[in-house]
């Protein structure tokens, strides 16, 4: 197994909402292209297409498992502490692998529990069938489910474990009694939800953090979570600093979530844009310009469970505010 010592890679290949169709190709070609971070969860959904690309990049001898950082998440249907083995060895199954390198909690919210053999993925809805399904939730404290993440390392099934989705006040509790400490948080973060304290909040934990949709708005299109008008991409800041770097506006974004420290985790499907999205080490924002994209903030938050899962699925349920 690897050891603790490794070092998470700061650009990651997202693999949320990729289809099962181009999953397994597009992991093995993002290895091809030099990625060598993977974020992967259960509730995406296609943890046996990206094995199949892991092992196939293996094989091919593109590289080797203890070069590649590999993620995965507990869904919230397996919070209690005795299902949160067996959550991550079903992913360890699909996923062909023998231990992950991260571990998070996916969001701090409980959910009652499902059988693999019932529905796999869970989701969000608890009886689909039901007259008027909605999501429903269980009473897990979260310190139950941590100690049950703590064992995994115990057992050698996981190097690390973290959290996703905290606020500062979550994770001021969550340090008072890990024995474990969380060694990642991952938030959504971008120009538009810089999220400074609770970056800053993690730094004084020693807590790496990770931005997910560092491209903003671009994640949610499809799913009518945010507006073309809202791309972060088309600022005057971020052109002039694309016109004076020679390189694109999702470049000096992703640069510049890189440069305030983070790991970023952006995703596609298209080979150049696979290149380009590594690209960003050869240059560097000046303080200006880092100062100017830091002021579009706007809290502007796109995945909030606090209208996403009132709108789709019938339960109001915040936790951000």
């Amino acid at each position: 197994m690897s050891t603790q010592n490794k070092t998470m890679p700061k650009v990651g290949f997202g693999l949320w909402k990729i289809s099962k169709e181009t999953c397994a190709d597009a992991v093995y070609n993002a290895i091809k292209a030099g990625y060598r971070h993977l974020d992967s969860a259960s509730d995406y959904g296609n943890e046996v297409e990206v094995g199949n690309g892991i092992k196939r990049a293996i094989d091919d001898g593109l590289c080797r498992r203890d070069e590649l950082w590999i993620t995965s998440k507990l869904w919230n249907t397996f919070h209690h502490k005795e299902h949160v083995e067996p959550a991550i060895r079903r992913s360890l199954q699909d996923l062909q692998l023998e231990y992950l390198d991260l571990y998070l909690i996916h969001f701090p919210i409980a959910q009652p529990y499902v059988d693999f053999d019932d529905r796999y993925p869970p989701e969000w809805i608890f009886d689909p069938s039901a007259a008027e399904p909605r999501m429903e939730t269980a009473p897990v404290p979260l310190h139950e489910t941590w100690q049950a993440m703590e064992a995994l390392v115990e057992a050698g099934l996981t190097t690390q474990i973290g959290v996703c989705n905290y606020n500062t006040g979550l994770l001021h509790d969550l340090m008072s009694y890990a024995t474990i400490k969380p060694a990642v948080l991952q938030v959504e973060s971008h120009p538009y939800l810089t999220q400074q304290r609770l970056m800053k909040l993690a730094n004084n934990y020693g807590i790496q953090v990770t931005a997910f949709s560092p491209l903003g708005a671009l994640s949610y299109l499809e799913l009518d979570m945010a507006g073309a008008k809202e791309s972060v991409l088309e600022q005057d800041v971020v052109k002039a600093a694309a016109k004076r770097l020679d390189k694109t506006p999702a470049q000096i974004v992703l640069r510049w979530g890189v440069q305030r420290g983070n790991a970023i985790i952006p995703k596609t499907s298209r080979p150049e844009r696979l290149a380009e999205n590594l690209a960003i080490f050869d240059f560097e924002l000046s303080e200006t310009e880092m100062t100017a994209i830091d002021a579009l903030n706007c809290n502007r938050r796109f995945n909030d469970p606090g209208q996403f899962c009132e709108a789709a699925f019938n339960t109001f349920y915040p936790i951000y505010d």
